[in-house]
């Protein structure tokens, strides 16, 4: 692998990465406050999955660096426009409807993303998603049945939940929207077809909502830029609390 071909792979790992760390931090937020012990519970243990996931990215990337960088660095020493996750996962938690209706949003697409990067060329990766897809089959299958549990359930549950719906359905298309070095990855074969995960993802997603008895709003606009860099105002605040500890203590170690 030459120097290009290190930074290409290197820039593309940032993607899923960021990703799951920002949604892993944003469900850690929850802890302790559950509406119930079980579902707080069960909302921690996906936000540390997903962490997880994110450092096995990360670990991955200062091994290709090689250049004295640690799995560390990635997350606590780059500014808020060098993060590459979408908006999605950087909203607001809101009330538990928002939360769960933006948990499935990304289950759908991270579920069939993993499945697709199993068969990538790069092993590394394939190991990497072999592993998390067997988390994210649980995270799916939690997140689905909380959509139908709230949308087919009080008449409140449900207009909450349709309003959430609303709100964040703006955010979906951004996941399926392929960045230049998505394109680049893909035609090198280490990268899954966005265009293949959408037609999947969609599927699923649009079955639910229709069991749920809900309504997917049309004629949206499409909200994008996180891949690129362009943010929220809500990710600087992220940021800011999930780097605080390096900021105020440089190399600070356990």
């Amino acid at each position: 692998m030459n120097t290009q071909e290190k930074q290409q792979l290197l820039d593309y790992l940032m993607l899923p990465a960021d990703n799951v760390l920002i949604l892993g931090q944003r469900l850690g937020e929850w802890c302790g406050h559950g509406p119930v012990l079980e579902q707080d519970i069960a909302m921690t243990n996906i936000a540390l999955d997903l962490i997880g996931e994110a450092r096995n990215y990360y670990q991955y990337a200062a091994e290709i660096a090689a250049d004295g960088r640690t799995e560390d660095d990635f997350p606590y020493k780059r500014d808020v426009r060098q993060f590459r996750n979408i908006l999605l996962v950087e909203l607001p938690n809101g009330h538990w409807g928002d939360t769960l209706m933006r948990q499935f949003m990304f289950d759908c697409f991270h579920y069939y993303y993993l499945e697709a990067l199993k068969s990538s060329n790069d092993k590394r990766l394939a190991a990497i998603a072999s592993k998390s897809f067997k988390e994210v089959s649980y995270h799916i299958r939690f997140s689905g049945e909380w959509i139908i549990r709230l949308g087919d359930g009080t008449d409140e549950s449900h207009q909450k939940i349709q309003t959430s719906l609303d709100n964040l359905m703006p955010y979906f298309e951004e996941m399926f929207i392929p960045s230049d070095i998505e394109t680049q990855m893909k035609d090198s074969g280490i990268a899954p077809d966005l265009s293949k995960i959408k037609i999947h993802a969609t599927d699923r997603f649009e079955n639910t909502i229709e069991e749920a008895t809900l309504i997917i709003p049309q004629n949206i606009y499409p909200q994008k830029g996180g891949k690129t860099g362009l943010h929220t105002e809500h990710l600087g605040f992220i940021i800011s609390d999930l780097q605080y500890l390096q900021r105020a203590y440089p190399g600070a170690e356990w």
